[in-house]
């Protein structure tokens, strides 16, 4: 096989040409089939379309996996429950966590509450061989102890992160403890410095970082199916594994190249390391607060102009 490749096709058939058993870790981050607009694929199926197509690619994956191997799955509400008993019961996958993604930024919302969390469907092949580096300082958290108690007893390595991923737990300093199950992680949002600017859906580097670097190894081959913005495939060269991807639309693979081609093996991953201590920056590098300090611009109506 060709690794570190990007490959312009449908990943149904790409997947169809690899051995089985070559891949370590797979992440994806599939169309949630809510009428996305991608210029390359319909994301309004029929439920029942949608399903059978996700039997296909889901069962390439499987097939595809190593004995130990490990599969994330990043889903929306919609048909999160679907999924989950699809790749439990038909797929005999075993899941270890449904990890939830918390973020800020959700798109506003005005006739129902504002969406501001994904499913993360953490699945191994075999109930009790896999790879998960519990040990890993990149992926622990300071633990109540070390941020609230000041215990002397606290492992000074912290702990391992809950299932629940918050971002930017700042902003709910009491809503979100490192010892529970939600991941806080924001959005990388329009104004952000890390957002490419040319995919709506980009992943935070910090939320696959975390993956990687606790269910693969140096080495690992890394597969996304669904390529999209590219982070997947920039992470796992930073963080020393090699990857595969398939991406359907052109025009993406051609951004996702130029993007791998500007990283390297041990570039750091952009976004916030610690968000429970930083938060992400913006593309201008201004905070709100700063700008409202500026002294405000006077301006003169020329005699015969507009208001």
């Amino acid at each position: 096989m060709d690794f570190d490749t990007l490959f312009n096709e449908d990943c149904i058939a790409g997947m169809k040409r690899l051995p089985d058993g070559c891949a370590d870790l797979v992440f994806a981050d599939p169309p949630f089939n809510i009428g996305y607009e991608y210029d390359s694929y319909d994301d309004s199926r029929e439920a029942r379309e949608y399903l059978d197509w996700s039997r296909q690619w889901t069962a390439e994956v499987v097939r595809l996996l190593k004995p130990n191997g490990t599969f994330w799955l990043a889903i929306g509400d919609e048909f999160a429950a679907e999924l989950k008993v699809m790749l439990t019961h038909d797929c005999r996958l075993y899941c270890r966590n449904w990890v939830v993604w918390y973020y800020t930024f959700g798109v506003n919302c005005t006739k129902k509450f504002t969406r501001s969390h994904a499913h993360l469907f953490y699945f191994v092949k075999h109930r009790k061989k896999f790879t998960f580096n519990a040990d890993d300082p990149a992926i622990r958290v300071p633990s109540a102890r070390q941020l609230v108690y000041g215990d002397r007893r606290a492992n000074p390595k912290g702990r391992l992160p809950d299932d629940t991923w918050v971002l930017r737990p700042q902003d709910l300093p009491e809503g979100f403890q490192p010892n529970e199950d939600t991941w806080y992680f924001s959005r990388v949002c329009g104004t952000f410095k890390e957002r490419a600017g040319w995919h709506g859906c980009q992943m935070p580097e910090q939320l696959l970082g975390r993956i990687v670097r606790a269910t693969s190894r140096p080495g690992d081959l890394v597969l996304d199916p669904f390529a999209g913005s590219g982070t997947t495939l920039a992470v796992a060269r930073k963080l020393g594994r090699k990857y595969l991807g398939f991406e359907l639309s052109k025009q993406y693979c051609r951004q996702v190249e130029q993007r791998l081609a500007a990283v390297a093996p041990g570039d750091p991953l952009d976004g916030p390391a610690d968000p429970a201590r930083s938060a992400p920056a913006t593309a201008e590098g201004v905070r709100l607060e700063d700008r409202q300090k500026r002294p405000r611009k006077r301006y003169v109506r020329k005699r015969g102009s507009v208001a």
